[in-house]
């Protein structure tokens, strides 16, 4: 990336419309072809902000990574309100976020009608079965790019590496970024820890929470849902799927406003659905409150998104000045890319189920690597070769 480009990773842009227009062009794009969960979504806004505009070059690209991972939330929701400020301020940060969200919120919406309607969920199966294989040589692309950058040495290799077998072995993904950035400050910094100094650093600390507790059996209102929704969004570290885990324990055990079956079609409508994982929240939203219910616990999730993006933001290129605070930054950066590496393998063997899918993966990867198309046009090969499998 030429020099001439670094402001552009250091301050946000001035709000203009045209800037407004372009963050919210995009981020609807990609929110409507964004399948495959936090890891694609991260890749194709690479693609799209890094490769094709232009707009931060790798290495800003990946410090705002690390950021997203070391704040609550939802990663590439979050990652998407992090490139809306720095192309368009403030208003832009609302505006990426929103842009990412709304059409699988809509999407999620309608979905949650027909289920109350007729009982069900439209069948997708097709459609997943030829999108998933696509997605994987879009995400390993990604994460070859991002390595380049992050991976500055013999130690960074080690601690990437380090990340993604220690996720195998099931040590939690906060303890492993935050141990990725400690070590690499500790050996980077290993003269200046033997000498007393005064030295005032940036370093990001994690925002860790523990246990959601609404109290049990809470009676419902539009009101007491939309808080259990902005406590969860408050607590949630890591992808989209944590979020299950956090809806099972607040929602169905402790308040029993949902049963068993309801939460996993939500799930299910999580999954097949394009953008964030977490508008699962609009339609459980949908069950328990209709249109106003949807709209508040899709509000409420996100909302402390935005505050903390909003927060961390501006403190990202101020990181890079300090040499502690950048050594831990580099930590957390690769050690996500291990974790990333570690993910995309889970999602490669429920991508390729048999030869079909293998050659739909093999072409796609082709393709991209051969003439670097959009991801959308592979999203819409996916999904055609997904269509034929069903027809045939």
């Amino acid at each position: 990336m030429a020099s001439s480009e670094t402001p552009l990773a250091a301050a946000p842009r001035r709000i203009t419309r045209r800037n407004l227009t372009d963050v919210a062009a995009i981020f609807l794009k990609i929110g409507i072809t964004a399948f495959g969960g936090p890891a694609a979504h991260v890749a194709m806004m690479r693609r799209e902000i890094v490769e094709r505009r232009q707009w931060i070059d790798e290495q800003h690209f990946l410090d705002l990574l690390g950021a997203t991972n070391l704040i609550p939330g939802p990663n590439s929701t979050e990652m998407s309100m992090h490139i809306g400020f720095v192309r368009a301020g403030w208003v832009g940060l609302f505006v990426g976020g929103a842009s990412f969200i709304l059409p699988a919120m809509l999407i999620v919406l309608g979905l949650a009608w027909v289920y109350v309607e007729y009982g069900t969920t439209p069948a997708a199966e097709w459609l997943l079965y030829g999108i998933k294989p696509v997605i994987i040589p879009l995400i390993v692309q990604a994460i070859w790019g991002l390595g380049q950058k992050a991976v500055k040495g013999v130690l960074t290799a080690l601690i990437g590496g380090g990340a993604l077998l220690f996720y195998f072995a099931g040590i939690n993904f906060v303890i492993l970024l935050v141990g990725g950035g400690l070590l690499l400050v500790v050996i980077q910094n290993a003269r200046q820890l033997k000498k007393p100094t005064r030295v005032r650093t940036l370093l990001p600390v994690p925002f860790l929470g523990s246990g959601l507790a609404v109290g049990a059996g809470t009676t419902f209102s539009l009101w007491s849902m939309f808080w259990a929704f902005v406590k969860i969004g408050a607590l949630m570290y890591g992808s989209g799927y944590v979020l299950f885990a956090f809806l099972h324990a607040d929602l169905v055990e402790r308040n029993h406003w949902l049963t068993e079956q309801q939460l996993i079609d939500a799930i299910a409508i999580g999954q097949m659905t394009p953008g964030p994982l977490f508008t699962s929240a609009t339609f459980i939203g949908y069950l328990l409150g209709d249109v106003p219910g949807a709209l508040l616990a899709t509000l409420g999730l996100s909302l402390p998104a935005f505050f903390f993006v909003a927060v961390s933001n501006p403190l990202v290129p101020r990181v890079r000045h300090s040499p502690w605070a950048s050594s831990f930054l580099d930590g957390v950066n690769v050690a996500a890319l291990g974790l990333m590496a570690a993910v995309t393998w889970e999602l490669a063997r429920a991508a390729y189920l048999d030869m079909f899918t293998v050659l739909i993966g093999l072409v796609a990867a082709v393709v991209l690597f051969r003439y670097r198309i959009s991801s959308i046009w592979l999203v819409i090969f996916g999904a055609l070769m997904g269509l034929l499998s069903a027809a045939i």
